[in-house]
């Protein structure tokens, strides 16, 4: 099994996120996000016209899929994204097409954040991902999250759980919301824009989720 590649773009198609990645001589054909595509370097070639690449190297973390009328090859920039990518294939009914959909959508994390807040409604808007699959990736994957953020230990409850001995006030709320969308990777000057018209009226789960859907516009 290919579990990396190393070598220089040779082409890249934007529309369909597939790269060639040329290593060694031999140009592999990769699948990839639209995350990982837009950190990747445009293909450059020599001044004399060949068609030899002179790129920069790169390196893709490789998930391959074989299957009786093909072998398709997916490529992450990230480790973090191709583990969260096998953890979707644990799914039942969610194949690699449509877990690089849902990758495509939305970054590890804010997919982590989004299984946590149980948005089936957000899952369901990437391309051949329907309410019925959004619902069993929430179902399936929510409790597994811990093994994918050990550093974390998992993803913060979204519940409005008051501090020992203190009221889950308004102050309280906004911190807990504000850390949990820090953990998600959400720079502070992210997070006050998303959180400045949020309703502290709200519950906790409510104005995290509110917060995150501006974020992810």
């Amino acid at each position: 099994m290919i579990a990396t590649l190393y070598g220089t773009i040779f082409s890249m198609d934007p529309v369909n996120c597939i790269v060639i990645l040329e290593c060694c001589g031999v140009g592999y054909r990769v699948q990839v996000s639209a995350g990982t595509l837009s950190r990747l370097p445009s293909p450059a070639y020599r001044p004399d016209g060949s068609i030899e690449p002179k790129g920069e190297n790169v390196r893709l973390f490789t998930y391959m899929a074989v299957r009786e009328d093909s072998v398709d090859l997916f490529g992450f920039y990230t480790a973090e994204e191709q583990d969260m990518f096998k953890l979707l294939l644990t799914v039942s009914g969610v194949g690699p097409k449509a877990a690089m959909s849902i990758l495509s959508l939305m970054t590890p994390r804010t997919l982590a954040m989004t299984i946590a807040g149980e948005d089936t409604k957000a899952i369901s808007k990437a391309p051949g991902v329907g309410a019925k699959t959004a619902a069993r990736v929430v179902l399936e994957l929510k409790d597994k999250l811990t093994k994918l953020y050990p550093e974390t230990g998992g993803i913060p409850e979204i519940a409005e759980t008051p501090a020992a001995g203190k009221p889950a006030g308004k102050s309280t709320k906004l911190t807990d919301a504000r850390d949990a969308l820090l953990v998600l990777g959400y720079s502070r000057s992210e997070i006050a824009a998303a959180m400045k018209d949020i309703n502290m009226e709200d519950s906790l789960e409510e104005i995290i989720k509110k917060a995150l859907a501006k974020l992810m516009v």
